[in-house]
């Protein structure tokens, strides 16, 4: 499967290769919360960043239990975000902090490459196995862009 996350002013935008929207991210409030919402706007999960700009840490969170722990291990020498919950161990690695493979399990399932828009935006091809997609993975992209996005855009 293959899929844009793109930021489009305070939300993020989920396409696929047909440029149909099939997930939209919204920031809840001023808080550091953003909720994952289908194409009919029914609310699927919420990302909760959490810890400082130097170790962000997240939260996925389904029906009000934390569903997935997102740590960033590493900011500089071998980026990488660890998510792990439900018998799910994820491993988000880059070396240069723009293209990041997706390791779950220790097998390779997929990828995000970090490309550059026209505006001086960010925006994330996500490429995924299908039998390893499920709805919460584009928020992998929304947290490499809190987690890395400002070290990419300077």
């Amino acid at each position: 499967m293959e899929l844009t996350v793109a930021e489009k002013g305070s939300r993020y935008v989920v396409e696929d290769k047909k440029s149909r929207l099939l997930y939209t991210v919204k920031k809840k409030g001023f808080s550091q919360r953003y909720i994952l919402l289908d194409a009919s706007n029914y609310n699927l999960y919420t990302l909760v960043q959490e810890g400082d700009s130097r170790k962000p840490l997240f939260s996925v969170i389904l029906n009000d239990d934390i569903f997935l722990k997102m740590e960033c291990r590493s900011m500089f020498l071998d980026p990488t975000i660890t998510a792990e919950g439900k018998g799910m161990n994820f491993v988000i690695a880059s070396k240069d902090r723009k293209n990041f493979d997706i390791i779950l399990n220790e097998i390779k399932v997929g990828r995000i490459n970090t490309k550059y828009g026209v505006s001086g935006s960010l925006q994330y091809d996500l490429e995924i196995e299908n039998t390893a997609f499920d709805d919460y993975i584009p928020l992998f992209a929304v947290a490499i862009d809190k987690a890395f996005g400002e070290m990419n855009r300077n």
